[in-house]
């Protein structure tokens, strides 16, 4: 994993601990598995699939009974992300806060960073 030694990857609100839990308690399942694909207008997406068992190369955050795993691919870009879930009156669901985002769709479902050598100058 791309980090700091001490420091978690990701951080998670109590709201989206709470959610992530029940989730995993309701479903049986293991825990909450977050990527990165291509697509949306902005260029990638953010995955996020209930899984049974971890990858021997996700990253695994756990946190007041949530267990978030990372996928190899979106490590270093999910670094600093902070997990959120919000409630609204027409629509709920989780947020995510990442300061490696360079851009994002006016929907909010896809995103874009910086190439990678632009992001090490």
């Amino acid at each position: 994993m791309f980090g700091i030694p001490g420091k978690a990857p990701i951080t998670m609100t109590p709201a989206a601990t709470r959610q992530i839990a029940r989730l995993m308690e309701r479903d049986g399942r293991a825990g909450l598995r977050i990527g990165l694909k291509k697509g949306g207008c902005a260029g990638m997406e953010y995955t996020m699939d209930y899984v049974d068992e971890a990858d021997p190369n996700d990253e695994v955050v756990e946190q007041d009974g949530a267990r978030v795993l990372i996928a190899p691919m979106a490590q270093m870009f999910l670094f600093g992300t902070e997990i959120d879930y919000e409630t609204g009156l027409l629509e709920s669901g989780f947020r995510f806060n990442n300061p490696n985002v360079s851009e994002a769709c006016g929907c909010g479902e896809s995103i874009k960073f910086d190439p990678l050598d632009k992001a090490a100058g």
